[in-house]
């Protein structure tokens, strides 16, 4: 095996991984806050804000991410009538379906608290929202924190998906430059090893994390 060829194109292969980090850390900073939204939404008491909120969820969770990436990335061009662009396309696919996933770790995590604290909050002359967003999602973060890094390996390795629509992450410049140097075995193992130690260290954080949260 030639290893010396992961070294000639180490470059053109970190550009795609930085492709990769980029897009997952842009999907976990826009899709934490619009399921923050939701989640509560699904817990409130109004009919109007609650269905809409579970038909959302059921949907993005009822269906693949490649084809939520797909409706974007074909459908809604045709819908506003210009090309949304690769990056876009992918980027904004993400954050609704891992949204959707968001809000149930989020849901979780608010209904762990209690509903003491709700009322609690309520009784001081808080808004429900405001209730939510400054004790009960704070409290909630805490122990759903061992879920939320999880799920945020799982955005990294979904960043894989984004080669359907041609957007060069690091899978993706992986496959490139196999076709060109046509040694498979070299390459694909050094990609399996980047997203292992990536994967790896982030499961890892989760589980001392939920190590802490049952000392405390």
């Amino acid at each position: 095996m030639d290893w010396s060829i992961i070294a000639t194109h180490l470059p053109f292969l970190m550009k795609g991984l930085w492709m990769s980090v980029k897009l997952a850390t842009l999907v976990v900073l826009f899709a934490f806050p619009l399921a923050c939204v939701i989640a509560v939404g699904r817990i409130s008491s109004r009919s109007w804000i609650r269905y809409p909120s579970a038909i959302f969820v059921n949907t993005m969770r009822s269906n693949p991410l490649i084809l939520i990436v797909f409706w974007f990335f074909f459908l809604v061009p045709l819908i506003i009538g210009k090309p949304v662009g690769d990056f876009a396309s992918v980027m904004i696919g993400f954050i609704v379906f891992f949204a959707a996933y968001f809000t149930e770790i989020i849901r979780s995590g608010i209904q762990s608290v209690g509903r003491n604290q709700i009322l609690a909050g309520l009784s001081t002359g808080l808004t429900y929202f405001q209730t939510m967003r400054m004790i009960v999602l704070p409290q909630a973060l805490r122990n759903m924190m061992p879920a939320l890094i999880t799920e945020c390996v799982i955005v990294f390795q979904g960043t894989t998906i984004a080669y359907v629509v041609g957007l060069r992450e690091f899978l993706n410049s992986t496959f490139l430059i196999t076709e060109i140097t046509l040694r498979p075995a070299e390459l694909y193992t050094f990609a399996a090893i980047v997203y292992f130690v990536v994967c790896f260290a982030g499961s890892s954080l989760a589980r001392q994390m939920e190590k802490r949260k049952v000392r405390t």
